[in-house]
């Protein structure tokens, strides 16, 4: 008697393979928002990804749609680059530096002990390890050869620990904790000649750098221009939470699609390893807040979250939530994300040596090309 076929979505036509990844993408985003955690869209749709691909199918992104989302989430970024953080980080400059280099330092070091150990291929561990924004950090390592798949496991694995623990920390060591959403929803009114704008220049930034192949130019050209435009008083970056939502999506089907079988058991069997690793980078983070909160003459918590590695806009979600010194919090967290996007690939390759690019397990497998 002949084995029962395994579903697969081979067969099914792009209708199906692209109704099944909506439809997950919608449920598995929509839990983790409910459950309010960072960059649940962006979980959900790498998961539905991934679910789709391990079960054979394949849908496709334009190249194009990457870009996009490559250039929303640089604008994203330097949105946050307002001047009061810039001028604090000028300010304290060398406090800033300091302390953002001392996280760097040690992220890397935790990289190049996995990356020693063989966990995972290349400058894999590194990418996976460096504090910056996560999604920057995912898109910069495809760009520097290193596996986006892997990368994006590790990045949004430590966004998680470190947002859940920060919120505990946020809850039990301060009492002025507010409990209302930041920002404004999905169906916050539009500025839309300031919203044309900013798709001009974001858009064009990355058509720029891509004529001129930049590595990861269509993530940090469309990064520096929004923040000189600006900071500069030429006209206020405007970025929609739906269009950001839209391209949290992309980003995360472009990933998620690149998953099989054979790589997500690869990663789950470098789990322990990599847990390790970010629960000491974690701690090790938490003893140098306490040097800055003496340095600095600031709240010890303040402090705690200024130097945690986790993401830039779960940080500030749990930084205004807690009533906790914003500015500050905001700065070190941004020169901390600069520091990386400018020395990351640097340090890829400095501490990865002549580790080779593709392991065993991995060196067969097929994936499709989006960049």
């Amino acid at each position: 008697m002949s084995a029962p076929n395994t579903f697969s979505l081979r067969d099914g036509g792009p209708l199906l393979q692209w109704s099944a990844l909506i439809g997950l993408t919608l449920l598995l985003g929509g839990a983790l928002m409910a459950a309010r955690l960072p960059a649940g869209l962006l979980l959900g749709a790498i998961a539905a990804g991934g679910l789709v691909s391990g079960f054979e199918g394949r849908a496709q992104v334009s190249p194009k749609l990457f870009i996009m989302a490559q250039a929303a989430i640089g604008g994203m970024i330097a949105q946050k680059m307002t001047p009061a953080i810039l001028h604090e980080m000028v300010q304290d400059w060398p406090v800033f530096i300091a302390a953002a280099l001392s996280v760097v330092v040690v992220s890397a070091l935790f990289g190049w002990a996995l990356t020693k150990t063989r966990v995972f291929p290349g400058s894999t561990a590194i990418w996976g390890s460096l504090p910056g924004a996560a999604s920057a950090m995912v898109l910069m390592s495809d760009a520097y050869g290193a596996d986006m798949r892997l990368v994006a496991f590790m990045q949004y694995l430590r966004v998680l620990l470190v947002a859940l623990l920060a919120s505990l920390v946020a809850r039990f060591t301060t009492s002025g904790a507010d409990a209302a959403a930041a920002g404004p929803g999905f169906a916050a009114s539009v500025e839309w000649p300031a919203f044309a704008l900013t798709l001009a220049l974001l858009l064009g930034s990355a058509w720029i750098a891509r004529r001129l192949k930049i590595p990861a130019g269509p993530l940090l050209l469309p990064l520096f221009a929004g923040a000189i435009v600006q900071d500069g008083g030429l006209f206020t970056l405007e970025l929609p939470r739906a269009f950001l939502a839209l391209n949290y999506a992309i980003l995360g089907w472009c990933i998620g699609l690149r998953f099989s079988r054979a790589i997500l058991i690869h990663a789950f069997r470098a789990l322990p390893a990599i847990l390790g690793s970010i629960l000491a980078l974690i701690a090790l983070c938490a003893g140098l807040s306490f040097a800055l909160a003496r340095l600095a003459h600031i709240d010890p918590m303040t402090a705690y979250l200024a130097m945690s590695p986790g993401g830039i806009d779960a940080v500030a979600i749990i930084a205004a939530s807690a009533k906790l010194d914003m500015s500050f919090v905001m700065a070190l967290q941004t020169a901390r994300v600069l520091m990386v996007i400018l020395v990351g690939p640097f340090l890829a390759r400095l501490l990865s040596g002549r580790q080779p690019v593709a392991s065993s397990v991995l060196a067969g497998d097929d994936e499709p090309e989006i960049d």
